[in-house]
């Protein structure tokens, strides 16, 4: 039969509808007068089993998320857009599906250049137009422009070096033009060089807060570190500032944003001496249990300011737990990081992306466990209806408003046609109710059976996969032979959601760099 590929492109004239009209259409009416405040606390590299309110099992005793989740609503179907860093912030600010940007697989490093252009807007942005004042506090990963040295400017498509830099010169296109009316924090992740802290000097000024005067060795790459930059203390220096930011801020005239993206527990894995030993896990679980602290920390000063009744608190991660952390030594522990979902950290498999997601909000929400599935996308297109604000047909084009489950977490209309999910690899996979289709024969990622790896099993293996996740949510028995018309009308949405720009109602959208989508791996086979 004729190969399908995950790869449309073509324009699609025709209209679905305005998004702004189907996003008002959901809009609840706010019960207070005054804006809540909004943080967003995003973990990196943990997963859903790591949080105790998610695992009675889990040997992290999670005890400040935990309370989150008894005052708010527990997301138990909520999924990263993708199953790795870079991607998945992407589709937190910009509400957008990560390969519809230049970036077709992989992650940023940190000299990259950025990916999101300042023509777009981000929840930063538009938060902003609605009164907001906006902070990025820790891990950006999204990249930007570097200063560089004379006669080192290079061009887009090649990467630049510690050599090509200037660090006395002044970042341009990241978050302060995205925005963020401050930013403090570093380009990449913990284990990537450079390692300089950016701060806003002033409004229109953003730079390295210590020039570098050496290089940094270790078990993680090697690079220019500034004489600020103390990775074990890291996580609490970003917590400081986060702290300050809320005492600051507290009861002010406008409603604040703080997006705070931690550098913790992805590696490298250093937690604190007053931690150590506290799981029974190692390292790993032991920094993981500082990340609670983090979030008890937050939590506690909204309450010292009395603004925590309307101030909400989304905590969530970038994507499943990594190998890095130590899995099966930590699973003949009994502690299982992915909790009962299949794979890791980069993968197809649930436990690539599903993740822990958490919102308190005593005086909006309502409490309870919310069983719908739902994207970390879906929080622009929520916070834009809380502020009535219309989105535009080239803003969020994969963000679904999830304030009727935020108002009622058992509120029976289905809110998301369908979800897809995105591997280190560049491959897909779709989930639509309790079916999800993989495009791949594969993990797609790290876990068995891996691409390039375990070549002679993937050969063997039939091209595509599918799951009922309700009767199969660990995806042990692929049944895609015996359902042909699901995987067809899967396969039809995946293309179709690709070949318009977009996954909600409106205007189709251009795709960006459809030049690079050649690289993409996903490819679906008939028989």
């Amino acid at each position: 039969m004729k190969n399908i590929t995950c790869l449309g492109l073509l324009s699609v004239p025709f209209c679905l509808g305005q998004h702004a009209n189907a996003q008002a259409a959901l809009q609840p009416e706010m019960s207070s007068p005054q804006k809540p405040n909004i943080i967003f606390i995003l973990a990196d590299d943990m997963g859903y089993g790591d949080v105790s309110a998610f695992n009675k099992d889990s040997h992290i005793h999670t005890q400040h998320i935990d309370r989150m989740a008894a005052n708010g609503i527990m997301f138990t179907d909520a999924h990263s857009c993708s199953a790795v860093s870079t991607p998945t912030r992407y589709g937190i600010l910009t509400g957008r599906y990560n390969w519809r940007s230049s970036l077709k697989s992989g992650v940023l490093y940190g000299y990259s250049r950025p990916i999101i252009p300042t023509t777009r807007s981000t929840i930063a942005s538009m938060l902003k137009a609605n009164g907001y004042v906006t902070a990025c506090i820790g891990k950006w990963h999204l990249g930007w422009n570097w200063g560089t040295n004379p006669g080192h400017e290079k061009p887009n498509a090649d990467a630049l070096t510690d050599e090509d830099v200037d660090y006395s010169k002044p970042i341009a296109n990241g978050p302060a033009d995205l925005g963020f009316d401050y930013f403090y924090g570093f380009c990449g992740s913990l284990d990537m060089a450079p390692y300089v802290y950016i701060e806003n000097r002033q409004p229109t000024t953003t730079q390295v807060t210590s020039v570098p005067a050496g290089k940094k060795p270790g078990f993680w790459r090697a690079g220019a570190i500034g004489n600020d930059f103390n990775h074990q203390d890291c996580l609490p220096n970003l917590t400081n500032r986060a702290v300050d930011y809320i005492n600051r801020h507290a009861n002010a005239e406008h409603p604040f944003f703080l997006y705070l993206p931690l550098p913790a527990p992805h590696t490298p894995i250093l937690p604190a001496e007053s931690f150590k030993g506290k799981t029974g896990l190692g390292d790993y679980g032991d920094f993981a249990l500082m990340v609670d602290d983090v979030v008890g920390q937050v939590r506690e000063a909204l309450q010292r300011n009395g603004i925590d009744s309307n101030t909400i608190v989304v905590f969530t991660t970038d994507n499943g737990c990594s190998p890095a952390a130590g899995i099966p030594d930590m699973t003949a522990k009994g502690h299982h990081a992915n909790y009962i979902w299949r794979g890791m950290k980069a993968d197809l498999f649930d436990g690539g992306h599903r993740v822990p997601t958490i919102l308190e909000w005593a005086d909006g929400a309502t409490k309870g466990i919310c069983e719908q599935t739902i994207c970390l996308n879906d929080f622009y297109a929520s916070f834009a209806a809380l502020n009535n604000y219309p989105l535009k047909d080239n803003e969020a084009e994969d963000s679904y408003n999830i304030l009727p489950l935020i108002r009622n977490p058992h509120y029976a209309e289905t809110i998301r046609e369908a979800t897809v999910h995105h591997s280190i690899r560049g491959e897909f996979a779709i989930r639509k109710g309790d079916w999800k289709l993989l495009c791949s024969p594969s993990s797609g990622g790290w876990s068995y059976p891996k691409p390039g790896v375990d070549k002679e099993a993937i050969a063997k293996l039939p091209p595509l996969q599918l799951y009922n996740m309700k009767e199969d949510p660990t995806e042990s028995r692929n049944v895609y032979s015996e359902h042909p018309e699901i995987v067809n009308k899967l396969k039809d949405l995946l293309q179709k959601y690709i070949r318009e720009g977009r996954s909600t109602p409106g205007r189709s959208q251009p795709n960006d760099a459809v030049n690079k989508w050649e690289q993409i791996k996903g490819i679906m086979q008939d028989d």
